[in-house]
């Protein structure tokens, strides 16, 4: 047997491996292979935190032990050693706990998480070669072997048997199969023997996962062929299944995109000067027919891009486990409204300040437990996740009970920063919004978790950067709250269409707080340089827009114009335009590299009439203005 001859002499080299198995290197089975096993282990890890609170939970062994049944069975077709050996040692362990033979403890919990974090990181390391072909060496997983035999220990102090840490052996097989007598080989051949019985069993297993995962009440190690041990129930598997496939994001980006120019072609279409002159009522019907259809398509194309937020909300439970074990406190994760539903990229970006949120309640809110009982509170701390929609956009709610922010705290360490004057007068809402300044951390150390002020920073360019916005509500010793304002989608945007001159500007309507025509004696001049308007008793700067862009206005003058209140970085300023045209909902359209960084503006839109009308960033509008 010249194959497996072969594989015994290269086993180690990855260069080999691949010509011994082109499959190991496939690009598109090894894309497969690490789509699917994080998608598997994803799921294990929140199973994992299910059972870190109830260790008893048979049905989140059986699905723990099922993800790492499959993936050890994937990296063995596809010669992934390090990754298998590793998954069949945890399998081996879980075996063990499904069968109680072994309780399930906070040390085999963690073990499980180290494992699954090590799987993480090959695959990171694979990615590579889907471009490269070269598999690159796993990491060193030996001790990590040895530390889950060890889990394995009974009662009694007996260990389960295991091989070395590549050794394809007999535990490596099927329960009944490991339990079946069997002679012993000759030296010469039983190694080539044993690896060729492995190998058509794990592909036979392979084959029958990826016609249809087994249920959660049947054993995974069935040992019969898939069509025999179900019968009709596999065949109905396989119909449901068929229901969804998998589709790569770029190609639903870009439908996404072909919808979005079908929209504003159907709006040309509507709004054509010459239709208008020469209309007919059945030309009529039929152009309102396909707005119909086309806001229809425009609906359904973006709800293919939405993803329930509950993903990112579960990545925190484990965040949050290793946080509290960390520092010492007992703290409990709440989610709700995790069915809600975001666009994909927004859930993507919104992971960081996700992150930085959550470590900051932990590690800076919550108290430790006898500071809490000393308050009367629960030695258990809680942190919150709330999701859910609120006049078509979606709010994701991150509060605490902890100690809540310290307003004199905040101030004085503003003042030693010379953030603000000793002197200011600041508003509840405005000391708030100190913490978000980068560099600001209120800290007395710096941990390995926090205390260099750059969490907080990071939140706020995340959250506008999505045009969305963040506000904070803090009563001590109660607890800090931080509410999350995002577009439901980055694709589309509700916006003011507002004309200056001749031109035309699309203000987001997330950023618009009022509009109004101003009386004369409410504008004024600060020092000479900055005009001010008063507004509800409140003095805000005031941005002539024409003189950002260079437009020539049809009033020079703030009391024939109208302002737009709006709001950056906490304070709010007016926006003078000549007039409001209308609202529109529009697509929004890159500008390209060479105009990527204009400030005050944030894209382009097509308008109804066929004109371009520019989005603008009203936060890098106002910095501009400021000479920042």
């Amino acid at each position: 047997m010249p194959l497996e001859s072969e594989k015994t002499k290269t086993a180690s080299g990855a260069g080999s491996i691949a010509a011994v198995n082109p499959l190991a290197a496939d690009p598109e089975l090894l894309s497969d292979f690490i789509l699917e096993s994080r998608e598997h282990l994803t799921s294990i890890e929140l199973q994992l935190l299910t059972l870190d609170q109830e260790p008893t939970n048979a049905e989140a062994i059986h699905a723990i032990f099922r993800g790492f049944h499959t993936i050890k069975g994937m990296a063995g077709f596809l010669d992934q050693d390090a990754v298998r050996d590793v998954a069949h040692e945890v399998e081996t362990i879980l075996d063990l706990a499904r069968n109680g033979q072994l309780a399930i403890t906070p040390a085999i919990i963690d073990k499980i998480l180290e494992s699954k974090d090590y799987l993480n990181r090959c695959l990171a390391g694979l990615e590579p070669a889907l471009e490269s072909g070269n598999l690159p060496v796993p990491p060193d997983n030996i001790a990590l072997l040895a530390a889950i035999r060890s889990l394995g220990s009974n009662p009694a102090g007996e260990t389960q048997p295991a091989g070395p840490a590549g050794d394809v052996s007999p535990p490596a097989l099927e329960p009944e199969a490991a339990a079946a007598p069997q002679a012993p080989p000759e030296p010469a051949t039983a190694g080539l023997s044993e690896l060729a019985r492995v190998v058509s069993q794990v592909v036979a297993q392979v084959a029958a996962q990826v016609v249809a995962e087994a249920p959660a009440e049947a054993p995974v190690e069935s040992g019969l062929p898939a069509d025999s041990a179900e019968g009709p129930r596999a065949n109905a598997a396989r119909a449901s299944g068929a229901r969804s496939i998998k589709v790569d994001t770029a190609k639903l980006d870009y439908l996404v995109d072909m919808v979005g120019e079908m929209v504003i072609a159907q709006s040309l279409v509507h709004h054509d000067p010459d239709l208008a002159i020469n209309g007919k009522a059945r030309l009529g019907r039929n152009l309102s027919q396909l707005a119909r259809i086309t806001d229809e398509v425009q609906r359904t194309a973006m709800s293919m891009r939405m993803i329930p937020v509950g993903q990112l909300f579960q990545k925190t439970a484990r965040l949050v486990r290793d946080l509290s074990r960390k520092a010492g406190k007992q703290v409990d994760l709440e989610l709700f409204g995790e069915e809600t539903e975001l666009d994909r990229n927004i859930v993507e970006d919104l992971a960081d300040p996700l992150m930085h949120m959550v470590r900051n309640s932990v590690d800076h809110g919550i108290e430790m437990p006898a500071v809490r009982a000393q308050s009367g509170k629960p030695s258990t701390a809680r942190v919150t996740l709330r999701a859910g929609h609120q006049a078509g956009h979606i709010v994701i709610q991150i509060s605490d009970d902890g100690r809540g922010l310290d307003q004199a705290k905040i101030l004085r360490k503003a003042v030693e920063k010379r953030l603000v004057s000793p002197e200011a007068q600041l508003s509840e809402g405005e000391i708030f919004n100190l913490i978000f300044h980068p560099g600001f951390s209120t800290a007395d150390q710096i941990t390995d978790v926090s205390g260099r002020g750059v969490g907080m920073d990071v939140v706020r360019k995340h959250v506008q950067k999505l045009r969305g916005r963040i506000d904070v509500i803090s009563r001590p010793g109660q607890g800090t709250t931080f509410l999350l304002k995002l577009p439901l989608t980055l694709a589309i945007i509700d916006g003011l269409v507002v004309g200056v001159g001749g031109q035309r500007y699309i203000v987001p309507i997330f950023a618009v707080r009022e509009m109004l025509k101003p009386p004369e004696d409410s504008i004024s001049t600060l020092q000479g340089r900055q005009e001010m308007a008063m507004v509800r008793g409140s003095l805000l700067p005031l941005v002539r827009l024409h003189q950002r862009f260079g437009v020539k206005p049809r009033f020079e003058n703030p009391w024939e114009s109208l302002l737009i209140v709006s709001e950056s970085r906490g304070k709010q300023f007016c926006l003078m335009v000549d007039e409001l045209i209308g609202k529109q909902e529009v697509v929004i359209k890159s500008l390209g590299e060479t105009m990527a960084n204009i400030a005050g503006v944030a894209g382009g839109a097509i308008l109804g009439d066929g004109r371009v009308g520019l989005i603008l960033d009203l936060e890098g509008l106002f910095g501009a203005s400021n000479g920042e």
